[in-house]
């Protein structure tokens, strides 16, 4: 069974640096051909893809985060992270980390086959 748990601060003040990292199970992030990704879902508003990094080290983004985002892993934790730096109060949200495949549409989340069950995070000063 593929078990994702995410886990990071649950309160940031605006412009400081926000880390999270996803903690695999089950299934080695370097299997072919999974996509390891991260999504996020603000207060009453829907998911957002926000990037992923790819079975071969590969990453994505997307580009209205992308100059604040950073993807990466630890192959020998068999976990990868998230970085997204000068938050904002619009970076409240509740974070999640999901397995996709490759080839399949980022934005299509019912792809998706296992997730993680979110991490709260707020931003306020």
């Amino acid at each position: 069974q593929v078990q994702l748990q995410e886990s990071g601060p649950g309160l940031l003040k605006p412009s400081q640096t926000l880390s999270l990292v996803c903690i695999v199970s089950g299934e080695s992030i370097t299997t072919a051909h999974y996509v390891w990704n991260w999504i996020r879902q603000p207060p009453r508003k829907g998911l957002e893809w926000m990037g992923a990094i790819a079975y071969d080290g590969s990453t994505f983004y997307q580009p209205s985060l992308e100059m604040r985002t950073s993807i990466s892993r630890d192959t020998s934790k068999n976990q990868f992270s998230l970085q997204l730096r000068s938050v904002t109060p619009d970076d409240t949200a509740v974070y999640y980390c999901a397995r996709g495949e490759v080839g399949s549409d980022f934005s299509r989340f019912e792809e998706y086959d296992y997730w993680g069950q979110g991490t709260q995070v707020t931003v306020s000063s």
